[in-house]
């Protein structure tokens, strides 16, 4: 993602937190969250969330990658606190 800081929670040391916890970390520090956690929007509150979350359907780069550009584009589309699911069908 080109002009983005992109950072997986392992790189930030955040891998062993909970998603309330990654969610108000991330909060401080970006704009946007991408995610596979399918379960996110039942297991957290999201209201008010200062964050955007997009939702990839599985984590394999070999099944993403063709479509990086969607992908992409709903990054770049995501509003502070939206919550987008992509569906890569």
């Amino acid at each position: 993602m080109p002009g983005h800081d992109v950072v997986t929670a392992f790189e930030a040391g955040w891998s062993k937190l909970s998603n309330g916890e990654l969610l108000a970390q991330g909060e401080e520090q970006f704009d946007v969250l991408v995610t596979t956690d399918m379960q996110l929007r039942y297991q957290q509150n999201l209201t008010g969330r200062r964050i955007a979350i997009v939702v990839l359907p599985h984590a394999s780069w070999l099944k993403l990658e063709p479509h990086a550009a969607k992908i992409a584009a709903a990054v770049l589309a995501a509003q502070l606190g939206s919550y987008v699911e992509i569906d890569l069908k």
